[in-house]
């Protein structure tokens, strides 16, 4: 007998056959019904969602911006391009939101999953009364893939043990290939197959880029998934790097657009804007909105820092470019196995803004920018053209942020203004979109998309899954608008917050407040929420918010910040949190600690990919780390324990049997101690002693290194990295993964030859000092 379901329960209960009334199968007169998986609905879509990183509104072709973007530009003639649609701010809770088709603080995502804490809007887990749009289509029928950046587990989570269930395998995904950090090196990746971690077996020298290995991924999967199951629709999910900092990419990208930036961001800004209109993304009467204060314009530059700045856009749009060339590839595939016209392709060109957390210079090495160190250009230009290569983790100046999200004001991490929060969106779909080549100006949310989705499938919205009830999906379907582009509005109400930037949105109106500048690494000031100053913008007359208004209409404003707070209020977002650096830290942020109180932590010579939150916390305090090692005959060589890599982090490592300790200050400097004389075969421990000096945060020390308790070499280390050693780096033990810490060794082939029993970190020194400027110092430039 079968169990009625309208598909509201996941997973749909099981079907119990008729009792078996017959002794023998030979006396059996009825066929038994095989068990069979969960159908999709008749004609269920295949769903295709498609996520670029920090790329902005004004940066793509098919919105008028300067990267050339054939696969948008492609799909967008086919498909309907959204000139109103909108993100959250910052990376994690744009995909929360996302997959969850409710508001970022609704499902515990206030900021990124690193800056987490334990108000209930903010502590990074995912409520299971929030069930992923992957969980909603796998328990109807979908087989499930993710590929490229997940940056949604709580970092407690991302470790060998984890739990798993809010890693993607958990969260609705058959299969998963990518990374779990912010960002990633797209040289030297370290990715993760389901759970397990993975290398890839090639490197830079032989061709390799992370975003060809996603789409080859890809494309594989979907071609299996087709000779396998040609009866299930599949939802594959691709989140590229891109374009994130590092800007990695070939040179032959980079040089497309040799010359082209030579004229600068205000030119570009202009530039941009004319072809905007010209495609009707923007309505005719739309200004270029203001220019912040402390922003050189292009004029003001230096002939060195105009040649600097010109390459860090190159870099910027062949990264992108080549990104969205690796997508075509995907999509090429999809016609020719013909199911391209039966694909809903939503392509979100941008979780963000284009982020401004490059500085007024850029940076060849992004890390020294989020620790408040800039790059002199001057130096910057001796390696012009390493940047984009494997020697550089680069970011480019906020000016090309603020150009690439022309016409509006503002970037990445300011939810108060478009800059912030306005993206393109193109949505692909054949069979359900007729008027190929249209645009669509309903204002839309990304928690929108989750709806849309559903309803093209056929699927309702769930009420339980996995035996929890389900919370109200605060997203609202666009499907409304595929056939329609003059229909009305159907969201008229959006709040926005990020890091205390804030805005509301209702009817074409829009009140917001701008509380901090992303680009300050020390921020210069530090006022109450009460005391921020709010602006007023009509976008129906004033579609780029050029032209505040508070002053005219202060009824409006107070009604508007009225709504605010009762939208805050209903949807979690208080109590407002400016805090980065002290929510870095657990300890300070009052999330839960992996390591809590322990001051000694012994690993076994086969721990790897352990992310810095998992692991003692040996910055700005005292330390040692203690290897118990059996060397071979030759006393070997190769890593004994590595964090970080080339662009930061230490290492303890033995070359031709000599035992040695590297601390990497920002690739800016390398102390390295290395003993005099190898050491014999046999057990043997190397032990490195770091004595802080204390004072507070990012203070030079003493290493010691010792062999068998008998002292081979010290070295000053004048200085420290306070706060973090990198976000795609890990702890290793008996090798370094990803990038070397030196050049002592290569990337890759430097596996110690002898055997590592244990490596043991002591936290010896007294707890993390903090000063004033450490606890107001930001740590943004990788979220």
């Amino acid at each position: 007998m079968s169990i009625p379901n309208d598909r509201r329960v996941l997973p749909q209960p099981d079907v119990r056959q008729d009792v078996v009334t017959a002794l023998g199968i030979d006396e059996q007169e009825g066929a038994f019904e095989p068990v069979r998986p969960t159908a999709a609905p008749e004609g269920a879509p295949n769903v295709v969602l498609v996520v670029l990183d920090d790329l902005g509104f004004g940066s793509s072709s098919a919105f008028g911006g300067p990267c050339r973007m054939p696969t948008a530009d492609r799909l967008a003639a086919d498909g309907l391009r959204y000139t109103r649609f909108h993100v959250t701010a910052l990376c994690s809770p744009t995909r929360q939101s996302l997959m969850t088709g409710r508001n970022h603080h609704s499902v515990g995502m206030g900021a990124t999953t690193e800056m987490a804490t334990s108000a209930p809007g903010y502590t990074g887990f995912r409520p299971r009364s929030a069930a992923t749009l992957a969980r909603t289509l796998q328990g109807n029928g979908y087989s499930t893939a993710a590929f490229g950046k997940w940056h949604q587990t709580p970092p407690a989570e991302i470790s060998p043990v984890g739990p798993f269930d809010r890693w993607p395998t958990g969260e609705g995904f058959d299969h998963f290939y990518g990374f779990m950090a912010c960002e990633m090196n797209h040289w030297y990746p370290l990715l993760y197959e389901g759970t397990t971690p993975v290398e890839p077996s090639r490197r830079p020298e032989d061709g390799y880029h992370l975003s060809e290995d996603l789409v080859d991924r890809a494309v594989d999967w979907v071609h299996t998934q087709r000779t396998m199951t040609p009866d299930r629709p599949f939802f594959t999910y691709l989140a590229f790097g891109a374009s994130h900092a590092p800007l990695h990419v070939a040179p032959g990208w980079r040089e497309r657009y040799r010359g082209e930036f030579d004229g600068g961001w205000d030119e570009l800004r202009e530039t941009t804007l004319a072809r905007q209109r010209a495609l009707g993304v923007v309505p005719p009467h739309a200004e270029l909105s203001p220019w912040p204060d402390g922003v050189p314009h292009w004029d003001d530059l230096d002939a060195d820092r105009r040649r600097l700045g010109a390459r860090f856009m190159e870099t910027f749009a062949g990264f992108t470019e080549h990104a969205d060339t690796q997508l075509g590839r995907f999509v090429a595939e999809l016609e020719a196995l013909g199911e391209l016209d039966d694909t809903v392709f939503v392509y979100l060109l941008g979780d963000n803004g284009a982020s401004g957390e490059g500085g007024i210079e850029g940076t060849h090495v992004e890390h020294r920018l989020g620790h408040g160190l800039v790059d002199d250009p001057a130096d910057m230009i001796g390696h012009l053209d390493e940047i984009g290569g494997p020697a550089s983790y680069p970011i480019a100046p906020v000016g090309w942020a603020l150009a690439m999200n022309t016409p509006y004001q503002w970037t990445k991490q300011v939810a108060s203004h478009f800059g912030g929060t306005r993206d393109g969106l193109v949505v692909h779909w054949p069979r359900g979109i007729t008027d190929g080549g249209g645009l669509r100006h309903q204002f839309h949310h990304v928690s929108d998309v989750l709806p849309t989705i559903l309803e093209c499938a056929g699927i309702p919205q769930p009420t339980s899954v996995d035996g929890v009830a389900q919370q109200p999906i605060e997203g609202t379907s666009m499907r409304y608008s595929f056939g329609d582009p003059q229909a009305p509005d159907r969201r008229r109400t959006q709040y926005f917050e990020m890091c205390g930037n804030r805005g509301i949105y209702h009817e074409g109106w829009t009140a917001v407040t701008r509380h901090g500048i992303p680009w300050e690494m020390v921020p210069t000031r530090s006022g109450a929420f009460r005391e921020d100053v709010w602006e007023l913008y009509d976008t129906t007359a004033d579609p780029s918010q050029a032209h505040d208004v508070a002053a005219e209409h202060p009824e409006t404003l107070a009604r508007l910040r009225d709504l605010f707070l009762v939208e805050a209020a209903k949807y979690q977002v208080f109590p407002l949190d400016d805090r980065v650096t002290e929510r870095e830290n657990p300890q300070l942020a009052g999330r839960l600690d992996l390591v809590g109180d322990r001051a000694s932590v012994t690993y076994r010579g086969s721990t790897r990919r352990l992310i810095e939150e998992t692991t003692p916390n040996v910055k700005n305090r005292s330390h040692a780390v203690v290897a118990d090692i059996e060397a071979p005959g030759s006393g070997g060589t190769g890593v004994l324990v590595s964090q970080g890599g080339r662009f930061g982090g230490w290492a303890l490592y033995v070359l031709d049997g000599r035992a040695c300790y590297v601390y990497n200050h920002f690739a800016m400097r390398r102390h390295t101690i290395r003993a005099e004389h190898a050491m014999g075969p046999g057990r043997h421990e190397v032990r490195m002693d770091f004595t802080y000096d204390g004072g507070g945060v990012g203070k030079g020390g003493v290493a010691t290194l010792r062999v068998d308790g008998h002292e081979v070499g010290t070295v000053r280390v004048d200085a420290t990295i306070p706060y973090y050693f990198s976000f795609d780096e890990t702890f290793d033990v008996g090798v370094d993964l990803g990038t070397p810490v030196t050049d002592d060794y290569p990337a890759g082939d430097n596996a110690f030859t002898g055997r590592v029993h244990t490596v043991r970190v002591d936290l010896t020194g007294a707890d993390r000092e903090q000063d004033e400027a450490g606890l107001r110092h930001r740590v943004m430039a990788s979220h």
